[in-house]
């Protein structure tokens, strides 16, 4: 199939998304869908933490080791 035949996705900002773990009793746990809703349980702290820490001010640049101190000599 050649790609002029093919739909083609816009490259717009996605909205967010919202994903929802529902207990159903299974043999086997779906291990893709629990892994996808960690991973967006994780991100959308990681973008707290960060976002709280440009409000602040505060970065998480760590002091300079002694090595750094002494090449700026």
């Amino acid at each position: 199939m050649t790609s002029t035949n093919r739909k083609r996705r816009r490259s717009t900002a996605r909205k967010e998304r919202r994903i929802v773990v529902i207990g159903v009793q299974r043999e086997r746990p779906d291990l893709r869908k629990l892994a996808r809703a960690a991973l967006a349980l994780a991100q959308a702290e990681a973008e707290r933490q960060a976002q709280a820490e440009h409000e602040t001010g505060q970065g998480s640049d760590p002091a300079p080791t002694s090595r750094e101190e002494d090449s700026r000599d």
